[in-house]
């Protein structure tokens, strides 16, 4: 089985944070029919998704994400590809804040 481990740091705070983890969470459901239950808590937050073929979990503090998952045996093949894709989803994600911030700041 493979497994992914995907983190990323950022200096959004947990209230922002967990917008945007829940966005990712509305985001995979819909692209790519996830089940996604998300459990808010007091210092971090947990994303547990699954499908077939995939299992995994995305933790969300006021300083990183964390995402693990498993991926099942065909989709292990596609672990380079299926790893960029989520990669590339979550930096999009993250650039937005940044973006907002940056053009408030602009004269």
């Amino acid at each position: 089985m493979a497994e992914l481990n995907i983190v990323r740091e950022h200096a959004l705070g947990l209230a922002k944070a967990r917008k945007i983890a829940f966005q990712w969470a509305e985001q995979v459901e819909t692209e790519f029919a996830m089940q996604c239950n998300y459990a808010q808590g007091k210092h971090e937050d947990e994303v547990d998704f699954v499908r077939t073929g995939v299992k995994g979990s995305l933790t969300v503090t006021k300083t990183h994400f964390e995402l693990r998952a498993q991926l099942g045996f065909l989709l292990g093949a596609f672990k380079g590809t299926i790893e960029a894709e989520i990669v590339k989803n979550l930096d999009v994600l993250l650039a937005e804040p940044a973006k907002k911030h940056a053009r408030k700041k602009a004269p």
